[in-house]
Formats: C-alpha cells, sequence, structure tokens
C-alpha cells in the first residue's frame, strides 16, 4: 500500500468506504443483522439466561438441561445466518406482546 492512513483514502476514494472496508477485512466481519451483532457480543438473551444458569446454582439439573437448549439454538441461529443471512423466524418475526404471562 503506497499511501499512508494519516493522509487518507486514495485519490478519487471516500476515506470512510475504504476505512470501513479495512475494518471488515482485518476482523473478517460479515454484514449481519442488529441481533446477530447482539449473539456475536453475547448480549442476547440466550447467554444472559445461560449466564445467569452459571452464577444461580440452586436452578440445579434443569438449569443443566436448559442451557443446552439455549446452546443448540445458538448453534442454530448461526448456521441459519451464515445459510440465509436473516434471523430465525421466531427472532424475526417476534413482537412485542407475544409472550405476555398474565398473573392472577
Amino acid at each position: 500500500m503506497a499511501w499512508s492512513w494519516g493522509i487518507g483514502a486514495p485519490p478519487g476514494q471516500n476515506f470512510i468506504y475504504v476505512h470501513l472496508n479495512r475494518v471488515i477485512e482485518k476482523y473478517d466481519l460479515d454484514i449481519t443483522t442488529p441481533f446477530d451483532m447482539t449473539v456475536l457480543n453475547e448480549l442476547d438473551r440466550f447467554h444472559l439466561v445461560i449466564d445467569t444458569i452459571y452464577r444461580v446454582p440452586q436452578i440445579g439439573d434443569r438449569g443443566i438441561y436448559l442451557k443446552q437448549q439455549l446452546k443448540d439454538k445458538l448453534v442454530e441461529h448461526k448456521q441459519d445466518i451464515d445459510r440465509h443471512g436473516e434471523d430465525l423466524p421466531e427472532i424475526r418475526n417476534w413482537k412485542w406482546g407475544d409472550a405476555l404471562v398474565t398473573c392472577a
């Protein structure tokens, strides 16, 4: 590369576009969904529940089974993102109020 980042982008190219491409190449990033970004950062609902199970020993054996189900769902999510570039239907089609629980 004959030019320096201190100078900016090569002649005729947008600096931000060139910089973004360098970041994508450096970290081997793919264009993905907002939910997948939370999965990659381990801030999604699956990782949060797995972390809670790990930190609350009273959950016991039930937690082990649930943790495995969640890990399987994360694998399914990764495969679906790689294959289709979209979130799973239960993520993609989720709306507020779908799983409201009422207390009597």
